[in-house]
């Protein structure tokens, strides 16, 4: 009796951390941090969305050539419909975004999505590249997962704020009033002036 119940206690212990890890396929690099964001992202994104979101993090070799394609059909049986599969393999420095369907691809910007993680490896700062990678593939994950709930017209909430954009759409402000500042200066008032004087 006591080896039922010592079972049970295990299994009830045990099972949360196999069905809590959802949208991770594989993982060699994601510390328990990273791996709990991607959770909680993926979960967010396929609660308000519908969207499946999975991430492959792998040590396996990724020649140039080879197809990321025909790897992510090892885990046919554990995607489901509609998917994306966001699959970063540092040691061959390769990062693929393999959607469901084309319609689902249309959903999001591929190389955007690229650089929000590798931005983050090739940073040269303190960080270890253990943590450079945990932290590139969960801003690659949250991009992805931004984009598709932006098309779908969802707004999450658990994703990271990605700076570039944030500064991205500043410089956009900047250029357009500066435009504006342009035109004002050397036509509109130009012609205010001689509307005035009459010319």
């Amino acid at each position: 009796m006591n080896k039922i119940q010592a079972r049970v206690a295990l299994l009830a212990l045990f099972l949360p951390l196999f069905l809590n890890a959802a949208h991770i396929l594989k993982n060699e690099l994601l510390n328990p941090k990273a791996s709990q964001l991607i959770e909680e992202i993926g979960g967010e994104l396929l609660a308000k969305t519908g969207m499946h979101e999975y991430v492959i993090a792998t040590n396996d070799a990724f020649p140039r050539g080879s197809s990321m394609f025909a790897y992510v059909k090892k885990y046919e049986d554990n995607l489901s419909k509609p998917y994306v599969v966001f699959i970063f393999a540092p040691n061959d420095k390769r990062v693929g975004i393999i959607p469901s369907s084309d319609k689902v691809k249309l959903l999001y910007d591929e190389q955007k999505v690229k650089s929000a993680a590798i931005d983050v490896v090739a940073s040269k700062d303190k960080n270890s590249d253990e943590d450079r990678y945990n932290i590139g593939i969960v801003q690659g994950f949250s991009e992805l997962a931004d984009q598709i709930g932006e098309a779908k017209g969802v707004e999450l909430t658990k994703t990271l704020p990605n700076e570039t954009r944030f500064i991205v759409k500043i410089l956009k402000i900047v250029v357009f009033a500066g435009a504006l500042l342009v035109l004002w200066i050397f036509f509109v008032r130009p012609a205010v002036t001689r509307i005035k004087n009459g010319k």
